[in-house]
């Protein structure tokens, strides 16, 4: 009995959502049917925005740049609240931890308020701004060129910086998580400095939320085997959380209820 378009369509975006990438002779052995049925359901996913074709099959729908620091904290911004509180979670009194860039981790500093002992070190912009308002433990800025659209410090001075310390905890937002490319970023500078937090740390929590999955964006940070936690919010996919813990990274789903989150 053969497949309809909706279980068709269910397979091929489940492939895009591991892989970021899905090759028609692929699909085409994998739901035994023609490839130009596969073409023209491809066709059809195009249409709706959930596909990008390309020579021979077709990748994950994504956008051509990066939004400005400004644009993406609208974007999903409730489960980015979650999971900052979640990674806030994992945090002990008296850890020194690394903030990256990004939105995704942008808030984790607002529920370290019970955590006072903890030092913070950061080269984001926004969160050593909000530090200064509702945190009450020790922060330390790195120094650098300013990226002016993402609101970060790089470059070779912030490496320095960097250079000098130790961390218990390193979190990292992502700008995509592939199976086969690890964890990328949309900016060379920035996925520098991540790389730099993550071999100063002595354990590495990547943030990233559900939209991140199955994505490849421009510039590698490291791969899956070099993290020990991801944490995402609740509309990940059950095919992702079976990969990670294969791969042996824990996996942390932020929970649905932010009793003292402003929506």
């Amino acid at each position: 009995m053969s497949l309809s378009f909706e279980e068709r369509k269910k397979v091929i975006l489940d492939i895009l959502d591991l892989e970021g990438k899905v090759k028609v002779s692929d699909a085409e052995q994998l739901l035994n049917v023609s490839g130009e049925t596969i073409r023209r359901d491809m066709d059809r996913l195009e249409k709706e925005g959930l596909l990008h074709k390309v020579y021979g099959g077709a990748v994950k729908a994504k956008e051509k740049y990066e939004r400005t620091f400004e644009q993406k904290t609208s974007l999903n911004n409730l489960e980015k609240r979650m999971i900052c509180k979640a990674a806030a979670s994992i945090v002990e009194d008296g850890d020194v931890i690394f903030i990256g860039h990004g939105t995704t981790a942008y808030e984790i500093v607002r529920y370290l308020s019970d955590k006072p002992n903890v030092i913070v070190v950061t080269n984001s912009l926004p969160v050593l701004s909000l530090a200064a308002e509702c945190f009450q433990g020790k922060v330390l800025f790195a120094g650098g060129e300013y990226e002016h659209r993402q609101k970060f410090m790089g470059g070779p001075l912030a490496d320095l910086f960097f250079n000098q310390l130790k961390a218990n905890k390193a979190f990292v937002a992502a700008g995509g998580i592939s199976l086969n490319e690890g964890i990328t970023d949309y900016d060379i500078t920035g996925a520098a400095i991540s790389k730099k937090l993550i071999e100063r740390a002595e354990n590495t929590i990547i943030l990233a939320d559900h939209t991140k999955f199955g994505v490849s964006t421009f510039a590698h940070i490291c791969h899956l085997e070099d993290i020990a936690m991801v944490i995402t919010d609740q509309k990940s996919s059950t095919q992702w959380q079976e990969r990670l813990a294969q791969k042996k990274v824990e996996l942390l789903i932020a929970g649905e209820i932010l009793e003292d989150v402003n929506v």
